[in-house]
């Protein structure tokens, strides 16, 4: 065998170890992105028939004060499914942070069901809409009031 054919021997040998370790590291790589993305490897846990609907209870996070610390949302019918509707898309900040009318809420709801792909709620809208519209309707907010018996002084420039 001439040194040209154990040359190419060896580098056809080279190639195949380092495609098996390209396809070793894409495997790995692919199990790496897999747990990312289903950590608790459910895929095994087999179809589940049962629908589960959390109760208040049973919430992460406590109520304190009449608030529920994890969200910030005001305890009150309505809750659970506020928190379990409006926060699978965006944080809850979003929902205090705005004030509407019932009619604004609705408005509010329909929009996101046109455009940001919310799904039909069902039964729920009422009492999603009963909360917000009792928990997060717009406050009167007036002018404050006029100053009175201010000591007003001259500014004296140098």
């Amino acid at each position: 065998m001439s040194q040209e054919e154990t040359f190419r021997k060896q580098v056809r040998t080279v190639y195949r170890y380092l495609i098996l370790f390209f396809c070793g590291l894409g495997l790995l790589a692919a199990g790496f992105i897999y747990l990312l993305i289903d950590p608790s490897l459910s895929v095994f846990d087999g179809p589940s028939d049962q629908l589960v609907t959390e109760e208040p209870s049973k919430l992460e996070g406590e109520i304190v004060n009449g608030i529920h610390l994890s969200t910030g949302f005001v305890e009150g019918k309505g809750l659970v499914q506020v928190i379990q509707n409006c926060t699978n898309c965006h944080s809850a900040a979003l929902v205090t942070q705005n004030r509407m009318t019932r009619e604004g809420w609705v408005s509010t709801i329909r929009w996101m069901q046109e455009t940001q792909n919310l799904w039909d709620l069902g039964d729920n809208e009422e009492i999603i809409v009963s909360y917000l519209a009792s928990y997060y309707a717009p406050e009167e907010k007036g002018r404050r009031e006029n100053l009175r018996e201010i000591e007003w002084y001259e500014l004296q420039l140098p």
